[in-house]
This record gives C-alpha cells, structure tokens and sequence, in this order.
C-alpha cells in the first residue's frame, strides 16, 4: 500500500482508504486531501511524489480553476464590509470598462460568468498574460459574445482579470496583495497567487494530461505552470498554488457561515443565482452563484446549502455549509478534464461517509 502521512479522524478512515488506493492504482502520482469541519482540520493527508522526490507536507502545486474560489472570496470579503455592490455596474469601479456596449454589465455578471467575455478577442503573445496592464484594458475594450446575464459561459482566465481589476480599483491594491494581507495572512494558510520565490524548491510541477478533452486548454498550458514567469505572475483565474490543507482551510471561512473575514450574511451570498443551464464554454449544465458552483444536475452536491468548483486536470474544493465541512483535493497527475474527475470525487464521497458515520 502507498504511505499515506499526516493524521486523520478515524471517522474518516475512508479518506485515508481512497486515497492510498488511488495512489496504489497509478490514478494519481503524488496528492494531498483536507477535511475541515466546523472551522477545525480533521483530515490532512497526503503521500505519493514529485519531480523532486516524496510529496511532504508542505509541498505545494498549481490548483489551476481553484484559484477562482480564491478570488471569488476576496470579493465576497468587500461586498460584506459594503466597499463592493455586486449589483453595481463594473463601470462604477472601472470607468474604462464601460467600452464597446458594457456599460451596463455588473459585478455579479463576472462573478458568475455571465458577462460574455470568456476569452480575449485579440491574440495575446507570450507573456501577455503577466502583463496585468495589457490583459485587463484589452478586456476592456472589447464587446461581450453574448448579451451580458443572460446566459453563463465560462471565463476560464478572463474571471480572474475581470474580479481582480474590481478588486484593484476599490482597493488600490492587486488582487494577489489584498488577498495576502486580508484572507491568506490573517488564517496562516500556505496559498499564493503571485508565488514569490522562496518557495519555488517546495512546488510540485503538475503532470500534463496524456490528452486534452475540449475544451480543454492545451498540454502546452501546462508546462507554461512550471515556469517562473507562470509562478510570479497574479493569475487570479488558474494560478494559485497551495495544497489540500491551504484551501480547505481558507474556504472553511466560508462554510463556518460567518465568522471574523465573513458574517452570515455575506456567506449567503455566494447562493445568488447567476445561471442556470447548459454553459456556453464546458457544454455541461452548470448553475452558477456568486463565485462558486451550485447544486443542480450537472453538480449534484450532498446539501442545498452547498458549493463548489473544480480545477483542470482534477483539483476540487466542496463547501458545505449546512454540514460546516470543506473537503479539498490537490494532485499533480492531471487527467485531460477542463474541472474535476472521479479521483476528487471520490474523496468527496469518502468524507461525506465519514460525516455520516
């Protein structure tokens, strides 16, 4: 059997059992998995290896879409402290962005993909994506595919730079800086978008799928994640490294249902529904809240009073709010899936017989 390290509720024995198997079984080649329940860890572990050697406890690696749970939180943070309406016209913070028809597209429409920029209209060169200046104004400028609100389409990177330049405007400060300084420092949590480089011998390089599933992004994305230039940037949307302990410690803010960072009330934002149906970009049935993805057929979640999202190649965070849990699952073996596999769900499904039990 593979050696699994760290500790775990025996409650949760079926965590530790799922995980052994899938790194017994060659699914995965190096993880880590989180169970936070009523605000406090009671599984964090992890095993298999890395470029480098054995994956250890502090090992950290890029989560891709995960990073949007992140992102998604800063902006929950502001809405709740009043500096932030997600009802508001982007214009309102972002003058510039009320460009080529858009001056009636609000907050709540980036937060729930809805704004009808899923990609940028012109070419992007190189490292066009670290420069934050050229990526955010030539988003813009340009007009929405579709009428804003109306329907979701997934904005893979865009979100990030759409919420983030939000987030940069009201606060004066990047979305990587707030997020340090407001949410990850605060917790003491292992998460950074914008990773400097001190902690590059401790990132885990992610394994590029044998295969790409359109829409998925190329196999070539992938390597780009090792590069520096991928680590330093602020890619709000897809860049963000942690492990299974950093995100569910983070997003346990969430499923408490109120606490220091977020009172109930801005919790229950996250279930104000921005769509629901077929998205334009995945071709699967997503309803999406402020933020986060919500139960419906395409993401049959145990509780109403639940959200996810889920990163390419595997990555997943659950936050459960009725249950006050938040399971995370981190991996560097990427399966050709644009959000989640069964690898990640059957974590979930392990922690929720553990709950049960």
């Amino acid at each position: 059997m593979a050696e699994i390290q760290g500790f775990c509720d025996e409650r949760f024995e079926a965590v530790r059992e799922t995980l052994s198997a899938s790194l017994d079984s060659g699914a995965d080649v190096g993880a880590s998995v989180a169970v936070y329940l009523e605000g406090e860890p009671v599984v964090d572990l992890w095993g298999g290896d890395t470029q480098d050697g054995p994956w250890g406890q502090d090992t950290i690696i890029n989560v891709w879409s995960v990073t949007k749970t992140m992102t998604a939180l800063c902006a929950l943070v502001l809405a709740d402290r009043g500096e932030l309406d997600f009802h508001a016209p982007v214009a309102k913070y972002w003058p510039e962005f009320a460009a080529a028809g858009k001056e009636h597209v609000e907050v709540r429409h980036l937060m729930g993909h809805t704004a009808g920029l899923p990609d940028w209209n012109v070419r992007l060169r190189g490292g066009d994506l670290y420069d934050w200046e050229k990526a955010t104004s030539a988003l813009a400028a340009q007009e929405p595919e579709w009428e804003p609100g109306t329907e979701s389409g997934y904005h893979s990177l865009t979100q990030g730079y759409l919420v983030g330049e939000v987030v940069r405007r009201i606060t004066g400060r990047t979305l990587g800086t707030f997020f340090r300084e407001e949410i990850a420092g605060p917790l003491g949590a292992d998460f950074h978008i914008g990773l400097p480089a001190e902690h590059d011998d401790r990132v885990a390089n992610v394994i590029p799928p044998e295969s790409d599933l359109p829409p998925a992004p190329p196999r070539r994305l992938a390597e780009v994640s090792w590069t520096p230039e991928w680590r330093r940037a602020e890619i709000p949307a897809a860049g963000g490294h942690g492990n299974a302990r950093s995100v569910a410690q983070i997003q346990s803010v969430l499923a408490a249902g109120g606490g220091p960072l977020l009172s109930a009330a801005g919790c229950e934002r996250v279930f104000e529904q921005q769509s629901d149906g077929i998205d334009r970009v995945l071709g699967m049935w997503i309803r999406f809240g402020l933020g986060y993805g919500l139960p419906s057929r395409g993401m049959p979640l145990p509780n109403p009073r639940s959200c996810a999202w889920a990163g390419w190649g595997g990555s997943i965070v659950v936050v459960d709010l009725d249950a006050h849990m938040t399971v995370s699952y981190v991996m560097n073996r990427m399966s050709g899936g644009m959000s989640g596999d069964d690898r990640g769900v059957g974590i979930v499904i392990a922690a929720y017989a553990g709950l049960a039990g």
